[in-house]
């Protein structure tokens, strides 16, 4: 029997792309949720009225909403013993807090990327990051997206920030962030993480990680030109969660490299 998907906010640029996904790798679209005010949806799955609603009809739910209903889908996941595809961004301390909760009881996969090779950066980020010391190399992650987007620095800025971090030895809090520079803001901290947020056009994902010394720079970008690639990734994460115990899982983990 083929797995049921259910897509979250399915009438979005990022839902119908699920959608169509899902039925490729031959899975059926078991129903969707819309945004509050959204209209249209799949015509090939029914609409529900709620996410839990959504749950009892799937055997797993994806969702690439946005960030204020991602503790609530986790709490929905939970409740219904149903597992949980997440790739909203933005999410808060708490919010994350949340779905890590809920992920003590029911599978979850939660990326900030869902695209193959973002995750293949993040780890060349923290071994790179692990090679070139903080105090002689300086690092900065420069990100531009599409003007729609609400939520800066990316989270896939975050996660390559969090990578560079861990490469090193300690947290992106710890490490301290640099973000925002206008006016006269000081010499650089020493050790900290820089980050810069483009936002134009209609450009779908670029992130590019510096790695800059004294004496040279190393550079490391990657280009989106299709968010279907997160579609495809979302869905190959669905169907590998099938089976699996509990526990919070990221696209590393699917690709087999975590």
């Amino acid at each position: 029997m083929a797995i049921r998907i259910g897509i979250a906010g399915i009438a979005g640029r990022m839902g119908r792309l699920l959608g169509e996904e899902a039925l490729a790798a031959g899975a059926t679209l078991a129903g969707g949720t819309l945004r509050p005010g959204a209209t249209g949806g799949d015509h090939r799955a029914p609409i529900l009225p709620d996410i839990a609603s959504l749950f009892a009809v799937s055997d797993v739910v994806i969702d690439f909403t946005q960030a204020s209903t991602a503790a609530g889908h986790a709490a929905a996941a939970l409740a219904a013993g149903k597992p949980f595809v997440l790739g909203s961004s933005g999410l808060s301390a708490a919010d994350e807090a949340a779905v890590a909760t809920a992920a003590q009881r029911v599978p979850m996969v939660y990326a900030a990327n869902f695209a193959p090779g973002v995750n293949l950066f993040l780890a060349l980020a923290q071994r790179m990051a692990a090679a070139l010391p903080p105090e002689q190399y300086d690092a900065e992650i420069v990100e531009m997206h599409h003007r729609q987007k609400v939520d800066a620095p990316s989270g896939t800025a975050v996660a390559l920030g969090r990578a560079v971090a861990r490469g090193r030895g300690t947290t992106l809090e710890a490490a301290g962030i640099e973000s925002g520079r206008d006016g006269h803001t000081g010499a650089r901290q020493t050790g900290a993480i820089g980050f810069a947020a483009l936002r134009g056009g209609q450009v779908v994902g670029e992130h590019t990680l510096l790695f800059a010394a004294g004496s040279e720079q190393i550079a490391l970008t990657h280009r989106s030109f299709d968010r279907r690639v997160y579609a495809t990734g979302a869905v190959r994460a669905a169907l590998w969660l099938q089976g699996r115990p509990a526990g919070l899982y990221d696209m590393q983990h699917v690709l087999g490299m975590g």
